[in-house]
């Protein structure tokens, strides 16, 4: 297929929808209309050849030829916008929309409070922090990495693990008053317990505990569960049973006093948080500075 300008306008047309989420809100950003949207759409589809948008009065997605098309343009995209960038001189320079598909522990408790520094840092970025059950397809979903707990996915993803932080099991002052301090980590089977509910796997995550080499797994029966984190560190500290928790971001309740660590022998596994970004060589200036910012956010809230 010989390549032609059409081709090239027609894909920048499909990004620009895929980003938007619809072909109104692609329209505006673009500066044209929604049927000039709808019909450069159709015009790339004929070209290909197949498919590439399910399009209803309600929503749109991509098709699987969609998908897998985006997935091999959507880096060249990038690619054409990082030329012109080192072309005018300013590859250095930290700039354009940062899209992050973020934990959402991770964006609550532990980023959240610093964002403003860094749109002071960085003022020609705008920064967009999506929370996701799930990392997905990046490149389809218009984002530039994820930021995620625990092992990454299989697949194309480059990872790069930024930390390791433990996880504890705490309980509050009242709580313990009230119902005893357990003795061991097999006890809390006997205990009020608030469970965490993994999206990603659609069950609650298991709970572990670990000393040295030696991994006691107990399957506990919460009565409460919760997917936020904060309605799990705010119902534990209200009393409300025990919870396990990422030390990181976290750490300050146990040095208050306002959440006890039950087992700090016992608080060996690990857990880790990794930087997952599309399979390319060169990352643009704004990940590279987005990176080197969490990096220091994370050292700032385990010093």
């Amino acid at each position: 297929m010989p390549f032609d300008g059409r081709l090239l306008s027609g894909v920048t047309v499909l990004s620009a929808v895929i980003e938007a989420g619809t072909i109104a809100r692609a329209a505006d950003a673009l500066g044209l209309t929604a049927s000039a949207v709808s019909r450069a759409i159709s015009r790339l589809e004929a070209r290909v050849g197949v498919r590439l948008l399910e399009r209803t009065t309600r929503s749109l997605s991509l098709t699987d030829e969609g998908r897998r098309f985006y997935e091999r343009v959507g880096p060249h995209l990038a690619g054409i916008e990082e030329a012109a960038i080192e072309a005018s001189g300013s590859a250095g320079i930290v700039r354009g929309r940062l899209r992050v598909n973020v934990d959402p522990f991770f964006s609550r408790i532990v980023l959240s409070s610093h964002i403003r520094e860094f749109l002071e840092k960085y003022p020609e970025v705008s920064l967009e922090l999506l929370m996701r059950d799930a990392v997905g397809d990046l490149g389809a979903g218009g984002f530039d990495l994820a930021l995620r707990f625990g092992d990454p996915p299989n697949g194309s993803l480059v990872a790069r693990k930024l930390v390791e932080t433990r996880v504890l099991t705490v309980a509050a002052p009242a709580y313990v008053a009230e119902h005893g301090r357990p003795r061991h980590p097999s006890e809390v089977v006997d205990h009020d317990c608030i469970g965490f509910y993994d999206a990603a796997n659609q069950r609650p995550f298991d709970w572990e505990f670990r000393k040295g080499k030696e991994v006691l797994p107990v399957k506990v029966s919460a009565r409460v569960l919760v997917s936020d984190v904060g309605a799990m560190l705010s119902a534990c500290e209200a009393g409300a049973g025990i919870a396990q928790i990422l030390q990181l971001g976290s750490s300050h309740l146990v040095e208050s006093g306002a959440l006890i660590n039950l087992f700090p022998e016992w608080s060996g596994e690990m857990f880790p948080l990794y930087a997952l970004f599309p399979s390319r060589q060169h990352q643009p200036a704004k990940v590279r500075s987005f990176i080197d910012f969490c990096l220091g956010v994370i050292a700032r809230e385990n010093a």
